[in-house]
């Protein structure tokens, strides 16, 4: 940080809430997928815990057990809703699916969570 202004951005996925202080401390800006249906990465204590020393660039939706054919648009729609609200206040969260979106998914739950998005996770000046 001390040559440039650019962002370190780190990219791990799994069960990597105990390693996030040291990525911290050797300078990691943005911790990308936040793979939140994993052990210990809760999203409302991750942002608690470290909201403001990184940023969390994922974690909007979870494409593992939230987002498939199995899951109804309503429970996309709280699925979000409770990421955004975690990972939100006070800035330092880029939504974005924690993984890719898979083929699984009907286009309606990805109406849903877009819809969600643009209701709830707009950042106002």
């Amino acid at each position: 940080h001390s040559k440039s202004d650019a962002k370190i951005f780190f990219h791990s996925c799994g069960a990597v809430r105990k390693l996030v202080p040291d990525l911290i401390d050797a300078g990691v800006d943005i911790l990308n997928p936040v793979q939140v249906n994993a052990a210990d990465m809760d999203s409302a204590q991750l942002k608690k815990d470290f909201g403001k020393d990184i940023c969390f660039w994922g974690g909007g939706i979870d494409t593992q057990s939230a987002f498939d054919e199995s899951h109804t648009p309503d429970e996309v729609r709280a699925d979000v809703r409770k990421r955004i609200e975690d990972f939100m206040p006070g800035g330092g969260f880029i939504f974005n699916t924690i993984h890719n979106i898979q083929g699984n998914v009907p286009p309606e739950n990805i109406m849903a969570m877009w819809e969600t998005l643009q209701e709830y996770g707009v950042y106002h000046k």
